[in-house]
């Protein structure tokens, strides 16, 4: 399965359960938000469907123009001062708010993926996730569909164990002897939802569902920078007897097998 479209992503691999969100070779759009100075290259961008929903887009917009101004900022203060060894070409920083899933024509799922060339070893990549009730038109957490999400609680410890063994899969799918690794990869995956790790809802084959939650770890958040980043799905059925009455509504169906999925 082919992943989401990259952000200049060279650490990103392709991985199971993974869908596509435009054409590969489709031109790239041109940035919502740009800033470039003689210390800075900044850009934001948003996808088509996050354009379609004003107040959506207006909520990414800001966070994305708080996010190029401290990049601008900070950037400048490091020229200042340190001038002999800031790079010449200046930093690069891009920011994509990418749609993974619309459910029910109300849960919108976006990917916001970072990339930072500050002119180190090598780039680096981040990924979070926001979730938009476009009734409601605020963001929301996955907590409305469980009927508890206490810390530690029953509901947080089996989608915890649900998360580390899609991890543990996946890695063995990619050929990684997880387990001869010193270095406990999988401690900071905590059993609340501050912890357990940027999260969307799946799409799936039922029009108007979700096939579960996708957990999404960027290039060293679960495994070395070499291994690239993660994303899981875990279905909705492994969480069945935790959800609540909205959780059950909107869940169903299977995970596409195609790579481009189809927006609900």
């Amino acid at each position: 399965m082919a992943p989401f479209a990259p952000i200049r992503n060279i650490a990103r691999v392709a991985v199971a359960g993974i869908w596509l969100t435009g054409a590969c070779f489709a031109a790239e759009p041109k940035p919502d938000i740009a800033i470039k100075t003689d210390a800075v290259d900044v850009s934001v961008t948003l996808d088509d469907t996050i354009k379609s929903h004003p107040a959506l887009a207006a909520d990414c917009l800001a966070e994305g123009k708080r996010y190029a101004e401290k990049q601008r900022k900070e950037a400048t203060q490091t020229k200042r001062s340190d001038p002999k060894y800031f790079p010449k070409g200046g930093y690069t920083f891009e920011r994509e708010y990418v749609t993974a899933s619309v459910v029910g024509g109300r849960y919108i799922s976006i990917l916001r993926e970072d990339y930072a060339d500050t002119h180190g070893a090598h780039p680096n990549t981040y990924v979070d996730t926001l979730l938009w009730d476009d009734t409601a038109k605020k963001r929301i957490s996955i907590r409305p569909f469980f009927k508890e999400t206490a810390d530690d609680g029953p509901t947080l410890t089996a989608m915890r164990n649900a998360v580390l063994a899609a991890l543990k899969a996946e890695k063995k799918a990619r050929g990684i002897a997880d387990d001869e690794s010193p270095i406990d990869w999988y401690k900071d995956i905590g059993t609340s939802l501050l912890k357990i790790g940027p999260v969307t809802l799946a799409p799936s084959t039922e029009p108007g569902k979700s096939a579960g939650l996708a957990f999404h770890y960027a290039p060293y958040a679960v495994g070395p920078y070499a291994e690239g980043r993660f994303d899981v799905t875990v279905p909705w059925q492994e969480l069945k007897p935790y959800l609540s009455a909205e959780g059950t509504a909107i869940f169903g169906g299977a995970q596409p097998q195609e790579d481009n999925i189809n927006r609900q």
